[in-house]
């Protein structure tokens, strides 16, 4: 089984930030030869965003090609127009009717290819919404998430851009189910994910349980446990995540770390009994835990079967054991402050391949600002005097 499934695809990725780049990655991760079209003559942005930001470019933009392309001008419109005649997928997640403006919108490049897949990816899909810009972090506050995050009184954003990523993972997923209609149809059509409608989805259980349980779901720091021993621990060294989810489990906790009072308290029989009991069940669990290690308590919990975990930092993955065994990490170089690049073991793609169970690995570093201009247009059919013209007029741009 090939791990590189999407290979004949072409894809043009007109974005910035961290959806658009994160759906082009996960094409170009599978096979596809995805262009990225970067506004020339600055490029993505994102190429030099500090702090919390530094790290996107590095991060979403491995395995693609880079042409710059000045879309203001109207050779660069054109230029535009002739790469997408034999395009199989289109991205973009500009500000709602950009792509418009500059006469790349759907409508300019049916009439240019009719079995484009286009794929919108915006702020919100059809509504009285629309029209607006978003963030990830607008939507996590608008939709819920930074409420069902933070402790009551205290809405506080998820950890991780994870509506930019999940709009972008639903978006892939509608650009395939496109591409397999064309199979049938022989045309395209424009598709759309969102990063509301995204933040909406991660509220799914949270709006059935409300029907369910019969009351508003607290913020999850305050939230009504669906199962007793769910918590993290504070360890003598150290704290651990504990999570025991079946009456099985329970008993092999209690026989290991020797709580059989608490094993044997007919309180305590079934789970729904124990999460009733709670607020005693705990701390008797967590001053039973005080004495002991993070090591020995995890090694307790890997003989009773039950589920643990640190309480890791994102620099831990680094290092971590079972990332590194089978090309969980992927070597990405990245520009330091020193201005030194570094080979860094970043996260593979989270899907294998096969009975070897291939992951999905690295061909192309994340580009330099158009090093792939004048091969990508020899390839289109433009000409050396032609691309040297274009380049001398600033309509494209290329890095040295």
């Amino acid at each position: 089984m090939s791990t590189k499934p999407l290979t004949g695809l072409k894809v043009l990725e007109f974005s910035h930030t961290i959806m658009g780049p994160c759906a082009g990655l996960i094409l170009a991760d599978l096979g596809a030869d995805v262009i990225k079209v970067e506004p020339a003559p600055d490029g993505d942005h994102t190429r030099r965003l500090p702090g919390f930001g530094a790290g996107f470019f590095a991060g979403f933009n491995r395995n693609k090609r880079s042409i710059a392309i000045n879309l203001k001008h109207p050779e660069g419109r054109a230029t535009v127009h002739r790469l997408v005649k034999d395009t199989d997928i289109l991205i973009e997640n500009y500000a709602p009717g950009t792509m418009e403006r500059l006469g790349c919108g759907y409508v300019d490049l049916e009439a240019v290819n009719p079995r484009l897949i286009y794929l919108a990816l915006k702020g919100f899909l059809a509504g009285p919404y629309e029209h607006r810009p978003a963030l990830d972090e607008v939507v996590q506050f608008q939709a819920g998430l930074a409420y069902m995050t933070g402790p009551a009184g205290r809405p506080l954003r998820a950890g991780a851009s994870v509506n930019d990523i999940t709009g972008a993972i639903f978006g892939v997923t509608a650009a395939l189910a496109a591409i397999r209609e064309r199979d049938v149809t022989g045309r395209g059509q424009r598709i759309s994910s969102a990063l509301f409608e995204s933040a909406a989805f991660f509220m799914v259980t949270h709006m059935a349980g409300a029907v369910a349980s019969g009351h508003p779901p607290k913020p999850m720091p305050e939230r009504r446990h669906a199962w007793a021993i769910y918590d993290v621990f504070n360890t003598s060294d150290d704290q651990i995540f504990i999570g025991v989810t079946s009456d099985k489990q329970w008993t092999r906790f209690t026989e290991e770390f020797g709580l059989l009072d608490l094993g044997e308290n007919p309180d305590l029989a079934t789970n729904v009994m124990r999460a009733s009991h709670r607020s005693w069940l705990i701390p008797a669990v967590q001053q039973a835990l005080a004495s002991l290690s993070k090591a020995a308590i995890a090694a307790r919990c890997e003989r009773a079967s039950v589920s643990w975990a640190p309480v890791g930092k994102p620099t831990d993955l680094f290092d971590d054991p079972h990332l590194r065994s089978h090309g969980g990490l992927i070597d990405v170089a990245i520009r330091t402050p020193e201005g030194a690049t570094e080979m860094t073991g970043l996260p593979a793609m989270p899907v294998e391949f096969g009975a070897e169970r291939e992951r999905p690995g690295l061909t192309r570093q994340p580009p330099r600002l158009g090093e792939h201009t004048s091969e990508i247009l020899a390839a289109a059919g433009f000409d050396r005097a032609e691309i040297e013209r274009l380049l001398a007029d600033q309509v494209l741009g290329a890095s040295p």
